[in-house]
C-alpha cells in the first residue's frame, strides 16, 4: 500500500460515515453515467426536495405475508458481563479503557435484557412483531473463543428462542455482531487468519445447539463498519488505526462469513443463512469527472468490496489496484477464498441509515439535515436507491432489511409518554421507499426497525437512544414511544 493510498484512507475514514441507522431532480446523473453502470443505479441527489410533511399522503398497504419486526444486538442489551460464565469481549475491554466512551460508559448493564428476556418477548408480543433480530454474544458460548461451549450461555439463547416461538415471533439470529472474545484478539483477533477457523468452530457449535430453533440465520453484521471504525478511525474496538490491517480483517471478516455458511450448510439443519451489510449509496457531489470517477472508487470501499465478494466471488479490480499488489489484504488471499466467501447465500440484510455525497477530490459533503448523529444524513430515498440497486446489480436475491433507524432526543415527559415524533415521520418516509422498491419489483422481505430499545450505542454510549421503546436505566422500566405505538398500528394493518 502506498503512502498516498494509507494516507487517503485515514482521511475518508474522518469524513465518512459512522454507523451504528425526498423526491427532487437528480443531481450528476450524467456524470454518474460514465463512472459506470453500478454507481450510476445509485444516483438520484436532489438539488432542493419537498417537504414530506406538507404533501398528501395516501395510504400504503405491503404484500401479504410481509415481515415486520426489529433488531438489537447481545453487548448493546444483555448486560450480565459477567454472570453465568461470559467471557470478556474487545468492547468490555475498549469500553472500560478511559476515553473510549463517552461519559465513560460500558455495557455491563446496557438494558439488563439477560435478566429481563421473559418481560422483553412480552412487548415483542404486544407489539405484534414477526421477527425479532438478535445476535449471539461469542464469549457468552465460548469465553476464550475456542474450546467446549458454556452449557449456560447455549441454554439462555434456547430460553430466547423457544420464548419467541412460544409467542409467534421469529427469530432472526445474527452470529457475530462484533463483540470477539478478547482472549482471541491477544493472539491477533480478525488480523489473524486462525480467527476464521475458530469463528467456523463457534458457528458450527451454535448451528448443532439452536438450528432447529432459528429459521434464519446472520452470518456477520457489517464488516465494514468493524473495518473502518475499528480499523480505521479507531472509535470502535478494538481501537486501531491501521488501513493496511484494516483491508486484511476485511478479507478474514468475509472468510468468516464464507466458513459459517460452509458450516452451516453441512449440519444440514433446515433454515436459511446470509450476511448482514450496511450500504450507504454514493453519489457525486457534482457532474464533474474527477466526480464520477471518485465515486466509483468511494463505492467500491463502500458497497461492492462486501457485495462483490460475496454475491461474484471477486473482489473489485478497482481497489484492489488501489490498495495496491503488496497491501495486506491482496497478501492474504489464499487459492480458494474467494470459493468459500461466495459459497451460495438464501437471502442479503441490508442496513441503510446514510447517503454518501462524493466530491471530486474524494471527499464527501453533507446535503440533507443530519440526525444528532451527525454521520447521519436523513435522505429517504437513499433506501430506495440502494435496495434497488442490489437487485439490479447482482440479481433476485431475496432481501431483509435489519437495521434502519433514528436516534432522537427522546425525553420522558412527567405524564410517562415519550413523543418522538421525528422517528414517527423518519420510519414512515423509510417505510415509503421500501414500498416504492416492492413495487418497482425488488423481492424484499421483511423490515426491521433499528432498534427495538434504547442501548448502549458504542462509542456514544447512552447518549443517542434508537429505540421503539425507552428504557429507563436508572430503573430499567420499558415505556412505549410514539414510534413503538405507531409501529404498532403499521403491524396490524400491514400498512399506514
Amino acid at each position: 500500500m502506498s503512502r498516498l493510498t494509507r494516507r487517503r484512507l485515514l482521511q475518508r475514514a474522518a469524513s465518512s460515515p459512522a454507523p451504528t441507522g425526498a423526491t427532487g431532480t437528480p443531481l450528476g446523473a450524467a456524470a454518474a453515467m460514465t463512472a459506470g453502470a453500478t454507481v450510476a443505479s445509485a444516483v438520484a441527489a436532489p438539488e432542493g426536495g419537498s417537504d414530506p410533511a406538507a404533501e398528501p399522503r395516501t395510504a400504503l398497504r405491503f404484500p401479504t405475508g410481509f415481515g415486520w419486526g426489529a433488531a438489537t444486538s447481545a453487548y448493546q442489551i444483555e448486560g450480565a458481563a459477567k454472570e453465568d460464565g461470559r467471557g470478556e469481549s474487545i468492547w468490555d475491554t475498549f469500553s472500560r479503557t478511559p476515553g473510549r466512551t463517552s461519559n465513560g460508559d460500558t455495557g455491563e448493564i446496557a438494558a439488563d435484557h439477560y435478566h429481563r428476556w421473559a418481560e422483553d418477548l412480552d412487548l415483542m408480543r404486544d407489539l405484534g412483531l414477526d421477527s425479532y433480530r438478535f445476535s449471539i454474544s461469542w464469549p457468552r458460548i465460548q469465553p476464550d473463543g475456542t474450546g467446549q461451549p458454556n452449557q449456560r450461555g447455549l441454554d439462555f439463547y434456547r430460553r430466547l428462542a423457544d420464548g419467541l416461538r412460544e409467542r409467534g415471533i421469529a427469530p432472526m439470529a445474527t452470529l457475530f455482531h462484533w463483540d470477539l472474545p478478547q482472549a482471541l484478539q491477544n493472539n491477533g483477533g480478525w488480523e489473524s487468519r486462525d480467527t476464521v477457523e475458530r469463528f467456523a468452530d463457534y458457528a458450527d457449535i451454535v448451528f448443532r445447539a439452536l438450528g432447529e430453533r432459528i429459521p434464519v440465520w446472520l452470518t456477520v453484521n457489517e464488516p465494514k463498519t468493524v473495518v473502518q471504525n475499528g480499523y480505521l478511525r479507531g472509535h470502535h474496538a478494538p481501537g486501531r488505526q491501521d488501513p493496511d490491517a484494516a483491508y486484511l480483517v476485511a478479507h478474514h471478516l468475509q472468510l468468516a462469513h464464507g466458513r459459517a455458511v460452509q458450516a452451516f450448510r453441512a449440519t444440514g439443519q433446515p433454515g436459511r443463512i446470509g450476511p448482514a451489510l450496511n450500504l450507504h449509496p454514493c453519489y457525486p457531489a457534482d457532474d464533474s469527472p474527477a466526480a464520477a470517477a471518485a465515486t466509483r472508487l468511494y463505492d467500491g470501499y463502500e458497497n461492492r468490496l462486501y457485495l462483490d465478494s460475496v454475491l461474484t466471488g471477486s473482489y473489485p479490480a478497482d481497489v484492489l489496484a488501489d490498495l495496491g499488489p503488496q497491501s495486506r489484504l491482496a497478501r492474504g488471499i489464499v487459492d480458494g477464498d474467494l470459493a468459500v466467501i461466495s459459497a451460495p447465500v438464501d437471502l442479503l440484510a441490508v442496513q441503510y441509515y446514510t447517503p454518501i455525497y462524493v466530491t471530486a477530490d474524494g471527499g464527501t459533503e453533507q446535503r440533507w439535515p443530519t440526525s444528532v448523529a451527525a454521520w447521519q444524513q436523513i435522505y429517504p430515498d437513499g433506501m430506495f436507491d440502494m435496495l434497488t440497486r442490489v437487485t439490479r446489480d447482482y440479481g433476485p436475491i431475496p432481501l431483509t432489511i435489519t437495521e434502519n433507524g433514528l436516534p432522537t432526543a427522546d425525553i420522558l415527559a412527567a405524564d410517562g409518554t415519550v413523543e418522538d415524533t421525528g422517528r414517527v415521520e423518519f420510519l414512515r418516509d423509510h417505510l415509503t421507499a421500501v414500498h416504492r422498491a416492492l413495487a418497482a419489483g425488488v423481492p424484499l422481505e421483511s423490515y426491521h426497525v433499528w432498534s427495538l430499545m434504547d442501548n448502549f450505542e458504542w462509542e456514544v454510549g447512552y447518549d443517542q437512544r434508537f429505540g421503539l421503546v425507552y428504557v429507563d436505566y436508572a430503573t430499567q422500566r420499558r415505556i412505549l414511544k410514539r414510534s413503538a405505538h405507531w409501529y404498532r398500528q403499521v403491524i396490524r394493518d400491514n400498512g399506514f
